[in-house]
């Protein structure tokens, strides 16, 4: 009877255990990849930010980036003042997994390549992303 009672116990703990797990699941997911891409229809530079983590960054239950275009304009703030380039519009492209980010990256960059009359160039390291603020 002690070992019926035991297993009892020990199942019913299992399944608390278990459905707890699966609760403590945020459907928000917390850092985020991203890569910032910025192109100008005036300038034949086109430019890559390398993939940065950005911890604070937010995907919303919909798949979207939450504060997407804070970060473009990041982006665009920086490449305006450090660069010279105005008139940019850019992109940002992300991704939870970092190899699944990188294979769209390199889907990207071999469209820009296949012209011929586009010039890559990767934007200075320094360059991070912030925490955008979310309202």
């Amino acid at each position: 009877m002690r070992y019926i009672k035991l297993l009892c116990f020990l199942f019913a703990v299992s399944v608390v255990v278990g459905a707890a797990a699966k609760k403590s699941k945020d459907k928000n997911k917390y850092g985020v990849y991203m890569v910032g891409v910025s192109a100008s229809f005036t300038d034949s530079l086109v430019y890559f930010t390398d993939i940065q983590f950005v911890d604070s960054a937010v995907v919303d239950n919909k798949g979207f980036l939450v504060g997407r275009s804070q970060y473009s304009l990041q982006l665009k703030d920086y490449l305006e003042t450090n660069e010279g380039g105005k008139n940019r519009t850019c992109f940002m492209f992300f991704n939870v997994k970092k190899n699944k980010l990188q294979k769209e990256l390199s889907k990207i960059q071999e469209k820009y390549k296949k012209g011929g009359s586009l010039v890559l160039k990767s934007v200075n390291p320094e360059f991070k992303f912030e925490k955008a603020e979310i309202y």
